[in-house]
């Protein structure tokens, strides 16, 4: 009989009624009857049992556990994507560690140099820039990586892409289908992916609409509510009559400054975003924002890097990498009414 201290198998099994081996297999996740895997369980949530992770890991050379890589965890785009990859890691027995780089580069590629330390199997990395030593790291990484981004051709890892260019040409679209012509553009920072696809996007749909390009009505930014109520402000003796913004964020920083400035959303400026976010939801009026499809980017990052997991065991090694790409939607609220409202 068990008299206390820590619980062990042996004091499991005793407990179940059951085998050592049949303890292992169940603790171990190997498979076993089902009125067994509940009576094991069941003891051992009754001793109180806690498995030893770094036994585990000792002896398998996996720690079960998975790291999400972001830019800003306080950017409600990377809370959707934290919450469908944890649905899917945690359902397949892994941890998920967090870890907010800031987009600084260094931080980014400490975080894919650490694989080699074994604190991870594998990582999920959410860049917004892309160098050369990104490049380098990610060729040369010691475990799994999948990139929630773009990538250049020939990069040796699985990625999940979202289509700015395609989303901001449909905010845009939207914006001069309700009768806006000086649509104004609120970017991000040039030198990022998204910054740049987003205003491609933005130069792509004024020229298939026949707008001109007026450098007047155009910011680049940091990606930030303050950020874009400034910007905004910039913005506001060109005389837009829309304001396309690269993020929720900004979108809801510069619908703050016109409304400070007396002005109306829509009737005097539209705003569009981009994301989705709970921010577009939560705002006053609602914002209008393209879904690049946060949580769907997530989730299939997450199960593209359990598959490289399973390579590694089954095969030991990795096919060719994938990449995959989220198609936008345009979700349209109460801040793009058509200029002829009232």
């Amino acid at each position: 009989m068990w008299n206390g201290g820590q619980p062990t198998i042996v004091s499991i099994a005793e407990r179940a009624g059951v085998s050592i081996a049949s303890v292992s297999r169940v603790l171990n996740g190997q498979g076993a009857r089902r009125d067994t895997v509940e009576r094991v369980r069941r003891a051992a949530a009754e001793l109180g049992y806690v498995p030893n992770a770094v036994a585990r890991s000792l002896k398998d050379g996996r720690t079960r556990q998975l790291t999400f890589a972001m830019p800003d965890i306080g950017n409600p785009v990377y809370v959707a994507m934290v919450r469908a990859i944890q649905s899917v890691t945690k359902a397949a027995g892994y941890r998920l560690l967090l870890h907010s780089t800031d987009a600084v580069a260094e931080d980014e590629l400490a975080v894919l140099r650490s694989l080699g330390d074994r604190t991870s199997d594998g990582l999920i990395l959410c860049p917004i820039r892309i160098t050369g030593a990104h490049i380098d790291a990610l060729t040369h990484a010691a475990g799994p990586v999948v990139v929630i981004g773009s990538l250049p051709d020939g990069v040796p890892v699985d990625s999940v892409r979202a289509d700015s260019v395609a989303g901001a040409a449909l905010a845009v679209a939207h914006l001069h289908e309700t009768g806006r012509r000086r649509i104004a553009f609120l970017g991000g920072p040039r030198d990022t992916v998204p910054g740049h696809n987003r205003d491609l996007g933005y130069r792509t749909a004024l020229a298939a609409r026949g707008l001109p390009y007026d450098e007047r009505l155009v910011v680049h930014t940091d990606f930030g509510i303050d950020s874009g109520s400034a910007a905004a402000e910039r913005l506001l003796p060109a005389g837009p009559d829309a304001i396309f913004c690269a993020n929720d964020q900004l979108a809801l920083g510069a619908a703050h400054a016109l409304l400070a400035r007396g002005l109306r959303v829509p009737g005097d400026v539209a705003v569009a975003g981009m994301d989705n976010s709970t921010l577009a939801q939560a705002s006053w009026p609602p914002l209008t924002s393209v879904d690049l499809g946060s949580s769907e980017r997530g989730r299939h990052a997450a199960e593209l890097l359990l598959d490289r997991l399973e390579d590694r065991a089954v095969h030991g090694a990795f096919p060719e990498p994938r990449t995959t790409t989220a198609p936008p939607r345009l979700v349209v609220r109460a801040s793009t009414a058509p200029a002829t409202d009232p």
